[in-house]
């Protein structure tokens, strides 16, 4: 008996190292992944209102999951206004900027934009009444990736300056995109809400698509709204890849793994939406961009793992439903 109490347990271990590693899959990959699918849907959709209809079904069908399990889906009014400025920091600034600006630039270097979002939200929490301060490690990432964020740049504000102001815009909408998420994301760390992180999500994610498709019905986006079939198709992998199975698996992750470890996914996501921008969409980015991705990469790693060496995040701080 105990020789088979050993081999069950045994096949317990093996079966959560699986669905752990099958987890981490998921995150990178769809995360990644969203990326590319953003690039095809803005062809034919509108920025706000494909960012409203992305966040209104996904939110529905999350709201309506927390519902089948039990959980607590209303709360006071001053709650469900937190939720809906996270939403509308995260998923709107947040989001249709990155989306507005993959009109104009390729997917793969959009996500390596995107990718100093931790950078922008060391700086908020240093500089905030009671912010943490940077260790020497945490100050070596932030000179790094600034430095290869203008490498990176550089070479676009350079054709930018010589009259492609289409070009300046996107790179400002996707400047502007990731300082909303930081400023979400440190804003949803501070207030702490004791909500279930998936009824979270779907408040945000409704309110942050409510208010989308209200901004882009007042801009007049719909004459330009064509739901093809790659747009639908593209919704409907932002929907169920991005929205619901990665943050599913994210939300796993927070709970059977490190944070630290879970926190990899900030600078494995630009490296596979790089890849897939490259083989889906046929993007060529210049060597230059292969310079700025490992330097901010790199500069990621050294500021999250310095962050959390210094103090580490509890799993509500890290229960935000990322930008992807």
């Amino acid at each position: 008996m105990r020789e088979s109490g050993g081999k069950s347990e045994q096949h317990h271990r093996a079966a959560t190292t699986a669905t752990i590693v099958i987890s981490f899959a998921l995150v990178y990959f769809f995360w990644g992944s969203t990326y590319t699918a953003i690039s095809i849907g803005v062809e034919d959709l509108p920025p706000l209102l494909m960012g409203g209809v992305r966040f209104l079904a996904s939110g529905a069908l999350l709201l309506l999951y927390c519902w089948w399990r039990g959980l607590k889906i209303f709360w006071p009014p001053r709650m469900m206004v937190v939720m809906g400025i996270v939403g509308v920091l995260l998923l709107g600034g947040g989001n249709v900027g990155l989306i507005y600006a993959e009109k104009t630039v390729p997917s793969g270097f959009s996500s390596l934009v995107i990718a100093v979002v931790p950078l922008y939200v060391a700086l908020m929490e240093m500089l905030l009444p009671g912010g943490e301060p940077l260790p020497r490690r945490g100050w070596l990432g932030m000179a790094m990736g600034l430095a290869s964020l203008t490498v990176l740049l550089w070479p676009s504000i350079h054709v930018g300056l010589e009259g492609n102001t289409t070009m300046l815009l996107a790179l400002a909408a996707l400047l502007g995109c990731a300082l909303s998420w930081a400023a979400g994301s440190v804003y949803a760390r501070r207030k702490r809400l004791a909500v279930n992180s998936f009824v979270q999500a779907s408040w945000q994610m409704l309110i942050a698509g409510a208010v989308n498709l209200l901004c882009g019905t007042l801009l007049g986006e719909w004459p330009g709204f064509h739901m093809t079939h790659r747009a639908a198709g593209a919704i409907a992998w932002l929907v169920t890849g991005g929205s619901l199975i990665g943050y599913s698996a994210y939300i796993y992750l927070l709970e059977h793994v490190p944070v630290a470890k879970v926190a990899s996914y900030a600078y494995v996501n630009p490296v596979v939406a790089v890849l897939l921008g490259m083989v889906v969409l046929g993007e060529r980015p210049d060597p230059i961009e292969f310079v700025g991705m490992a330097g901010i990469i790199v500069a990621v790693y050294l500021l999250t793992t310095a962050r959390v060496r210094k103090k580490a995040p509890s799993v509500e701080e890290m229960q935000q439903l990322p930008a992807e």
